[in-house]
């Protein structure tokens, strides 16, 4: 078994790769930016080290960082999570350059399959059948064009080296193609690292069934069962469940041996997940990701499997303790994501900021993976995430009672989250019938009756008097860049005055002062923006002309791109941004008269 394993990634993938290990008796090393110097999975690691910079480009994806940590900490391993360097072969094959350990498949598996084009002739030498799309690499607007018009629109943008929905846009028509590239390329790069981007066909109503595999250094390579994600908004999941409802078992076990097909044509070693699109009785070969998905939860409730056990199993050269046969589904889970975004009218707007209080639902099969606490702080700068919630039902019906349940008892308060959307699909006619698809939330789901509180609780009165000079304190300290937690006398500053600082020290990064918005109506000249975030590109200037629901200006926010658009028609007085601009909630960017 490896000795001690590097956690290259953040958040609730990290604490959850911990925690198995912890289980393990192997040594877990964190690594860090600046604004995750107490975030929880830096808490929980037997080891932290600082890798500086605020951004994912400064930290999580500063491969020289990471790994001087590993030269540093003696790290055998690394486990990559998911999205940052999960799926980046040049970064995995640093990793096993230096003799360490990759908790994923080989370098040449993820060159294959982590680029979605050759995924896709990989699939096809296989016998996989894939959707229709272009498969090179993506130069001019006008290839996107010249594809919608041979197959027909709309059709699909999508990062060559990503997943996840991030830096995929759809296309409706030739006047939308050149932004939509230029959006995928900027969300793609930002996520990912890298630009590239291809074209396919868009299914009109699809449903996105993938497929679970493992596959050891041995030879065995097995389907362990499908999961069901087609709840989506911006073509990322917020309700995943295994098995797939109305998914007949031919269909099935077709998919399984059509995933393994795939896994092998690329040397695949690991765990690993085959998508497809269901449609009318027939499946397409979508992508591979070649790393753990954020809803393998569901199929080690149904299974009765760690995956993340297999996964440093299968690192350490051990065979698979099973086979095809001997693979076990029993009952039916359910995964919600909990998300900071604010649902409220469909919007799932971004809503970074500090975690005021968080309760853990508790019960028989109810499961909650989080990267928070209260007190910790959702930053803009990575994705939004906060927490899964897992349920086990003997059968579907149950397990979506359950998982309502185990809803009404999650608080979490200080940031808006996605629960009360997750509330309105699993409370739903379609969804309870299992007749919904991958564009059934964002054109049937009716929202605009959602709200999310993001009120933070109440403030604990502070001590008035009988306070000692000075107290004891557990206090973060770095030393050559490791992370050490230390007990300090300090004086006593108080509560409220620590909350304070530390507030001020998780706000938006320097920059202009602007104006915030006064309240306003429909209609009003003021142009602010609704969260904390980097502007990204200004598509207006002073004198233009503007009409309503116009986009003023796209902002990025916890990896996403948000267009902030004029509720007012006339002509642009003010501009207040430029491109690479922190804003933080209420800021005015524009004035309309």
């Amino acid at each position: 078994m490896l000795k001690k394993v590097l956690i290259a990634n953040r958040g609730e993938i990290a604490v959850r790769v911990i925690r198995t290990c912890r289980e393990l008796g192997v040594a877990t090393v964190a690594v860090y930016s600046e604004l995750d110097r107490d975030a929880l999975h830096v808490r929980l690691a037997d080891e932290a080290y600082a890798l500086g910079g605020q951004t994912a480009a400064e930290s999580y994806l500063n491969t020289e960082a990471i790994l001087d940590v590993i030269e540093r900490s003696g790290a055998d391993a690394v486990h990559p999570g998911y999205g940052f360097f999960s799926e980046n072969t040049d970064f995995a094959r640093a990793i096993t350059e230096r003799g360490v350990t990759f908790i994923g498949p080989p370098p040449e598996a993820i060159e294959v399959m982590g680029d979605k084009i050759s995924a896709r002739h990989a699939a096809e030498r296989a016998g996989v059948s894939g959707v229709p799309g272009r498969t090179e690499v993506l130069t001019s607007p006008d290839e996107v064009v010249a594809f919608g018009d041979e197959f027909g629109w709309p059709v699909a943008i999508k990062a060559a080296y990503g997943g996840g929905g991030r830096g995929m846009k759809v296309v409706a028509g030739p006047d939308d193609a050149t932004e939509a590239l230029e959006s995928a390329m900027r969300e793609s790069l930002s996520y990912f690292g890298r630009d590239e981007c291809y074209v396919e066909r868009y299914l009109a109503w699809p449903r996105h069934v993938e497929m679970q595999v493992i596959c050891d250094t041995h030879g065995n390579a097995l389907w362990l069962g499908e999961r069901d994600c087609s709840a989506q908004r911006r073509h990322q999941k917020l309700v995943e469940e295994s098995p797939a409802p109305n998914f007949p078992d031919e269909v099935r076990v077709a998919m399984g041996e059509a995933s393994v097909k795939v896994a092998r044509a690329c040397g695949y070693v690991n765990a690993g997940t085959v998508e497809f699109l269901y449609q009318d009785g027939e499946f397409f070969f979508l992508e591979m990701n070649t790393r753990l998905q954020v809803e393998h939860p569901v199929t080690e409730l149904v299974t009765g499997l760690d995956l993340v056990e297999w996964q440093l199993r299968v690192a350490s050269g051990e065979p698979l303790g099973f086979t095809q046969e001997q693979v076990q589904r029993n009952g039916h889970a359910i995964e919600v994501r909990i998300n900071a975004e604010n649902p409220a009218g469909g919007a799932f707007t971004p809503s970074p900021g500090t975690i005021t209080r968080m309760a853990a639902p508790g019960g028989p099969g109810v499961r909650l993976d989080a990267g928070y606490e209260s007190g910790d702080t959702v930053s803009q700068f990575y994705d939004n995430l906060v927490a899964k919630l897992i349920v086990w039902g003997h059968d579907r019906e149950a397990a979506r009672r359950r998982m309502l349940r185990a809803i009404d008892e999650t608080i979490v308060e200080g940031v808006a989250t996605t629960l009360p959307a997750d509330v309105a699909i699993l409370s739903h006619p379609d969804f309870v019938s299992g007749e919904h698809s991958t564009n059934w939330v964002e054109q049937t789901l009716d929202l605009s009756g959602v709200t999310a509180d993001s009120s933070p609780a109440a403030p604990v009165p502070a001590d008035g008097g009988g306070a000692e000079p000075r107290v004891l304190r557990d206090v973060t300290a770095e030393v050559d860049g490791r992370r050490y937690q230390v007990k300090l006398w300090v004086p006593d500053l108080g509560d409220a005055v620590a909350v304070s600082a530390a507030s001020a020290g998780a706000g938006r990064g320097a920059g202009p002062k602007r104006p915030k918005a006064a309240a306003a109506g429909a209609g009003s000249g003021t142009v602010a923006v609704p969260m904390q975030g980097t502007i990204v590109k200004v598509l207006v200037a002073e004198g233009d002309t503007v009409e309503v629901g116009q986009t003023v200006c796209v902002l990025e926010a916890m990896k996403m791109e948000n267009n902030v658009n004029a509720e007012k028609a006339g002509t642009v007085k003010e501009v207040h941004v430029a491109p690479g601009d922190s804003v933080g909630p209420g800021d005015v960017i524009a004035v309309i008269e």
